[in-house]
């Protein structure tokens, strides 16, 4: 039986992002990628200074900074800016509503992006939501995956864009079918397509924890658990490692560069 490092490695999955409200991030030491991500869930789960360092040092470090966000806005407050190493790389985002205030939100995305993108040229940047935004500031471009990638990066390849492209998903390491919809299946019902093709959906996802919709997890059944379970294989990496490589393997044959696997059933899936 695989371990944990031994299962990444076959994904062929070059990065891992992790979230610092879910786990201890400065386990991403041991994890078996050289490249790490840390997302953005709100100014109070930012790693300390002394955390990054360490994990700048041990691995090819990227921290998540919203352009929107005081702390990070570079034509306002960027005081948080300092307490990232020399050594890390940014990834520029607009930044999820969920963390940031009314205020935070109202401000205009794409002057921030393109000033972010000067101070920090070599910066990944995030396109949910900015895509052509993000396009025109530049640099790495930091998509989610979903079922029009491969399309998607063949039509930029094909117009000439030379940049890297890097993708991120949600990557559940089994075949289980109700072990991947605990893991995967609100954040897929959250997707528009998805939301859309779940019965009653109302086109803004449902997550079926407070009965505003069908379940989304393991207890999903009928037409909401087939959509659920198709969308699993769309939108996020999922299946043995053999699986998960075939499909990485055809996002780099489609032009990605980097596929950023953030482990939906927790660190220890990545390393036990």
């Amino acid at each position: 039986m695989l371990t944990g490092r031994e299962a990444v490695a076959r994904t062929g999955i070059d990065a891992a992002a992790l979230k610092p409200a879910e786990c201890d991030v400065s386990r991403a030491v041991d994890l078996p990628v050289d490249r790490v991500t840390i997302d953005y869930e709100g100014r109070e789960h930012l790693p300390d200074a002394a955390t990054l360092d360490r994990l700048a040092a041990a691995t090819e470090l990227y921290v998540t900074t919203p352009v929107r966000a005081d702390g990070f806005d570079p034509l306002g407050d960027d005081s948080l800016v300092g307490e990232i190493p020399d050594a890390a790389r940014r990834v520029l985002v607009a930044g999820h509503g969920a963390y940031l205030s009314e205020e935070e939100s109202s401000r205009a995305v794409a002057p921030r992006l393109g000033a972010a993108r000067r101070d920090a040229p070599d910066a990944w940047v995030g396109t949910e939501g900015v895509e052509r935004v993000a396009l025109a500031a530049g640099g790495t471009q930091f998509e989610l995956l979903t079922r029009s990638t491969d399309r998607d990066v063949r039509a930029l390849r094909a117009a000439g864009f030379e940049g890297e492209v890097a993708v991120y998903a949600p990557t559940v390491l089994t075949d289980d079918e109700d072990a991947v919809l605990d893991a995967v299946g609100a954040y897929v019902s959250r997707r528009r397509p998805v939301a859309r093709a779940l019965p009653d959906g109302d086109g803004d996802g449902a997550d079926g924890a407070d009965g505003d919709g069908p379940p989304t997890d393991s207890s999903a059944t009928g037409r909401a658990r087939e959509v659920l379970s198709a969308a699993a294989r769309d939108f996020a990496l999922v299946g043995s490692p053999e699986t998960v490589r075939e499909r990485v393997d055809d996002l780099r044959e489609a032009g990605v560069d980097h596929v950023v696997g953030y482990p939906a059933r927790g660190i220890d899936e990545f390393l036990a």
